[in-house]
């Protein structure tokens, strides 16, 4: 019998009582591996208790205590960020190298919410009035939630908790039932670090737990990286039942690629872009805008070859370039765009359905299609797949046009020499991330992570300083005092206590 992956309750793991349980499988193999047990309305709410009740003494924690228990939970991660990256490739299947990247970006937030006790400082006016000074702090919100997908099972929960934890949240993850076990290391890491029992919490589920979380009334804030279908849902719902919501949807990344662009700097870049973690991200590059005949015929003739040659096996196989796709379901709805793009007169250059792996598993090689139309399925949607879609333009303009036409707005880039243009591009184009010869612009830590348009439902973004709004709510003070109290000397060097 499968092992059970339990939830994360008020310091301990929970084992499920609701009587659901989901598979997890090893995408390698496609054996199945555990059986996640899916929370009941009831056990969200056990959750939901236990981050209330640990929320005012958390919150009323010195901000320098909080940050040495969140540096000491960076250290143990570094320490042991083998093991980690093996539970995220065994459950994912994207390649160890890339888990570890994963992690590293994770790591980086970590490293950013260390600098609580700087990024929570408040403002202070003197004399205001006569005797009257005024000042703002911001302060914890209480009980807030994060539902994360299953493409980075450690970066994008650490996009969250970090930052919360370290305003003085409480917190309660939902994360992916498809590779649920890595969110329940980090809780157990985060104890060892000295995290007070049910300041954070892990509760695995489906819809049922995602409409408990949403509708509780003792969490403040939701966020919630996914599909834009899904992220309009939880940010009507969230907001409609008072909270606040941050809700990261879909995205259709595009790379122009100028006629000065170093070809085989541009190639180089789509390769990684478009086929890394089999284009299971939300910043993946899914089309490539060359402008130019010239330029599209010296793109694909570079392209193919590579494509071609891509190394696809097992992530713990160190010569992988790319890994399986998740589940047998995505690798199914993966085949089916690729079908789509055939059927709807695209030209298929490089098909991936071709692969075979003597492995098992859900694998899929790299495809590539020419003469892409954005009045086609494989451009308008998101296929979150190894599958690249190449959209001749016959100059920038036009190329400009139709990326801020579509409906996304996630993530773009621009490759080219030409720094008027790159300019221009940075400052008209309507994407929340802009990438200059850099295909996948990924904010440092210390930035925020965010798109536009149906990209993103709310009023921040993640991490970084929008993080710290988003996390905290603003309190202003006006006092006045009309006398001193005049104390006796102290001796003593004064500390933080």
């Amino acid at each position: 019998m499968a092992s059970e992956i339990k939830h994360y309750i008020g310091g301990q793991q929970v084992a499920g009582r609701s009587g659901r349980t989901s598979p997890v499988f090893n995408p390698a193999t496609g054996e199945q591996t555990a059986q996640v047990s899916l929370a009941s309305t009831s056990e969200v709410g056990a959750a939901v208790a236990a981050a209330h009740a640990a929320a005012e003494s958390w919150a009323d924690t010195p901000s320098l205590r909080r940050a040495r228990i969140l540096n000491k939970f960076l250290r143990i991660c570094e320490d042991r960020i083998d093991d980690l990256a093996a539970v995220i490739t065994s459950e994912h299947g994207k390649t160890l190298s890339d888990a570890k990247g994963e992690i590293q970006r994770g790591l980086e937030v970590v490293e950013f919410a260390v600098g609580a006790p700087q990024l929570l400082k408040g403002e202070v006016s003197e004399n205001v009035g006569t005797r009257v000074d005024s000042y703002g702090v911001r302060q914890a919100l209480g009980v807030v939630a994060g539902i994360t997908p299953f493409n980075f099972p450690v970066m994008v929960p650490m996009w969250m908790f970090p930052v919360a934890l370290a305003c003085g949240n409480t917190f309660v993850l939902k994360p992916s039932e498809r590779d649920p076990s890595a969110p329940l290391l980090i809780a157990e890491w985060l104890a060892e670090a000295g995290l007070p029992a049910g300041v954070f919490n892990v509760v695995h589920g489906d819809k049922e737990a995602v409409d408990a979380l949403l509708h509780h009334p003792d969490v403040a804030a939701i966020s919630f990286v996914g599909s834009t279908p899904i992220a309009r849902y939880i940010y009507s719902t969230a907001t409609s039942t008072g909270k606040r919501c941050q809700a990261l949807g879909g995205a259709k990344n595009h790379m122009v690629v100028m006629p000065d662009a170093d070809i085989d700097q541009a190639v180089d870049a789509l390769m990684g872009a478009a086929y890394g973690s089999a284009g299971e991200r939300c910043m993946a590059i899914s089309v490539a805008v060359p402008v130019g005949e010239k330029t599209a015929d010296a793109l694909i003739s570079k392209l193919e070859p590579k494509i071609r040659a891509l190394k696809v096996g097992s992530g713990f196989n160190a010569e992988s370039e790319m890994g399986p796709l998740v589940t047998q379901q995505h690798l199914d709805k993966v085949r089916g765009y690729v079908d789509s793009g055939v059927e709807q007169g695209a030209k298929l250059i490089v098909d991936g359905r071709d692969f075979r792996s003597n492995e098992g598993g859900y694998f899929i090689g790299g495809s590539l299609f020419d003469h892409v139309t954005p009045d086609m399925k494989i451009y308008k949607e998101e296929i979150f797949g190894p599958v690249l879609a190449v959209v001749r333009t016959p100059d920038y303009a036009t190329a400009a046009r139709m990326i801020n036409d579509n409906e996304y707005g996630n993530g773009t880039a621009i490759f080219t020499q030409n720094g008027d243009v790159a300019r221009e591009f940075a400052h008209r184009i309507r994407v929340g991330m802009v990438g200059i010869n850099v295909p996948i612009p990924v904010p440092v830590a210390f930035h925020s992570f965010g798109g536009w348009k149906a990209s993103l439902f709310g009023d921040h973004s993640m991490h970084g300083p929008e993080g710290v709004r988003f996390y905290t709510r603003l309190k202003t003070v006006t006092s006045r005092w009309p006398t001193s109290i005049a104390q006796g000397p102290e001796f003593v060097m004064p500390t933080m206590k």
